[in-house]
């Protein structure tokens, strides 16, 4: 049941990311956003990575709720985000982004439609007309970019 748990939360993470990502962080929060869509900023820290605290502060809190109270449900949602946070970091930061050049050249479908879905995100510096604002589930016309490549 806990594994069923973590999982469930890995999977509706996706579909929070993608509210989170187009009205909050495209929202009122664009200010912390925006120097992630124009580059703004010049160093190796951006405004945009303080939503890692946001987001793990609140994590930590079930986490920690969870684990005094026997391992409730709540550790086991903390678990799921967590894990989520981790995929989107690997994901977003390292390989989309770069900031650790790791699979730069990867032939994987999956993961060439992701990143292409992510380039037409960020074709928009403003915040609105924005697209693609999932993580690991993107539009099909990006898979069929790189699935049906014999085609």
């Amino acid at each position: 049941m806990n594994f069923l748990i973590v999982i469930s939360t890995f999977f509706i993470m996706e579909g929070m990311t993608w509210l989170i990502h187009k009205y909050i962080m495209h929202g009122f929060l664009w200010s912390l956003h925006r120097d992630h869509h124009d580059h703004s900023n010049e160093g190796h820290v951006e405004k945009n990575d303080y939503f890692f605290l946001i987001f793990a502060l609140p994590t930590i809190a079930l986490m920690y709720y969870g684990t005094v109270n026997n391992y409730n449900i709540y550790f086991y949602i903390a678990v799921g985000i967590a894990l989520y946070g981790m995929a989107y970091f690997f994901v977003h930061d390292i390989f989309i982004h770069q900031r650790i050049r790791f699979l730069r050249d990867t032939k994987n479908p999956y993961l060439l439609s992701i990143r292409r879905a992510h380039k037409q995100h960020h074709k928009h510096t403003g915040k609105e007309r924005g697209e693609c604002f999932g993580f690991l589930w993107v539009p099909i016309k990006y898979f069929k970019m790189y699935f049906n490549k014999d085609e």
